[in-house]
């Protein structure tokens, strides 16, 4: 959710720079005359940013929830469109196996197997003697 302009400083961040076209043109359809195909060089330099951006330097560190929430704070929300839900992890349970009722499982016959496929016997277009 990063716009061109925050895109641009991130990436100022390890000192490297471009500009809000050539951005553009990383994030246009492959068929059009100007899509640039996004580098190497400047993936690894917009990560090493954000990584900058999001926690800081040894020196000035950052927490990066606060940082996301700046930015969740200045999008602009539509009057129309539905809240997002944000996923929270749930902590796992452990199953606890219920206790089998001794007159309910030996009452109980199990299913007859019904079988999907025909067995099929293979001769490989060879003859046995």
């Amino acid at each position: 959710m990063l716009r061109d302009d925050q895109i641009i400083e991130i990436l100022e961040l390890v000192d490297f720079r471009m500009s809000k076209g050539e951005i553009g043109n990383i994030f246009r359809s492959q068929d059009h005359a100007d899509f640039m195909e996004c580098g190497d060089q400047v993936l690894r330099n917009f990560l090493n940013g954000l990584v900058i951006h999001l926690r800081g330097t040894k020196e000035n560190p950052k927490n990066p929830n606060e940082v996301l929430a700046k930015h969740r704070a200045e999008i602009p929300v539509k009057e129309n469109t539905k809240p997002r839900v944000e996923f929270k992890a749930t902590p796992k349970t452990e199953f606890k196996k219920k206790p089998a009722s001794s007159s309910n499982s030996r009452d109980k016959k199990p299913a007859p197997k019904i079988q999907v496929v025909e067995k099929v016997k293979f001769k490989n277009g060879k003859k046995k003697p």
